[in-house]
């Protein structure tokens, strides 16, 4: 007499069609904002790369942040051509920031690697970040030390390298980033600590300027501490060798 075998039956359920048209209009959702924000992207680099760039992030975090405290909201941003900004202010945050700022393209991964390295080690030294990176990061995305930012931060460095160039970079960084407590861009910092214009600085007073910018709300570009002036002192030194700007 034959034997009856009766399949077991499955303890997991198969995914019903229900589940599966969720899983679908999700991914097309997913799709749509990673297609909206590389379009979005797109266009406000295309546009930064003619048009000055009124504000930034930094300004209105700075902004919030004084108005929380009760203090005045102080806010001076000036924007001018890199014609009208002194090539010695140019040499001096290469010198200071960024001295393969000509040569690499958005990255410098030897400086980025020996920033790594020390970190670790628990020593206090500037950071890997070149001055494109810090463009994109000032112009485009927010303060912080998170993965998702960084990322981002790489992408909009590609992004501002390969449509804007070098010379728009450097001119967009002299017009953007954070000079003094409240004060944005290289005229905005020539009249606030010299009372002069951009493109009139001499190299000890570019050396000032780009002596503070790691923390330019603590340190002062004029009647500076002994450690600002040491920095000065070895940023023109740096200057001298910087050459002639070709970009």
């Amino acid at each position: 007499m034959a034997t009856k075998i009766t399949p077991k039956k499955s303890n997991s359920k198969p995914q019903t069609k229900k589940s599966q048209g969720f899983m679908a209009k999700m991914r097309r959702i997913v799709l749509k904002i990673i297609l909206w924000f590389i379009g979005l992207s797109l266009f406000f680099v295309v546009f930064f790369k003619f048009v000055p760039v009124p504000f930034t992030p930094l300004m209105l975090i700075r902004a919030i942040e004084n108005k929380a405290a009760g203090k005045p909201v102080y806010f001076n941003h000036d924007w001018e051509p890199l014609e009208n900004i002194s090539v010695n202010l140019q040499k001096a945050v290469i010198a200071s920031e960024d001295g393969l700022f000509l040569k690499h393209h958005g990255f410098d991964f030897k400086a980025m690697q020996k920033a790594y390295k020390n970190n670790e080690r628990g020593r206090r030294i500037k950071g890997g970040s070149t001055i494109s990176q810090q463009t994109a990061k000032n112009v485009f995305l927010w303060q912080g030390r998170s993965y998702v930012r960084k990322a981002l931060e790489a992408y909009f460095t590609v992004l501002i390298e390969l449509i804007w160039g070098k010379e728009r970079i450097m001119e967009v960084y002299l017009n953007s980033i954070e000079m003094g407590n409240g004060v944005y861009g290289a005229q905005a910092a020539a009249e606030h600590w010299y009372r002069k214009d951009a493109a009139n600085l001499t190299p000890r007073q570019a050396a000032g300027i780009a002596a503070i910018l790691p923390n330019p709300r603590k340190f002062t570009a004029t009647s500076s501490s002994s450690y600002i002036n040491r920095r000065k002192d070895k940023i023109v030194r740096v200057m001298r060798t910087v050459g002639k700007i070709e970009y």
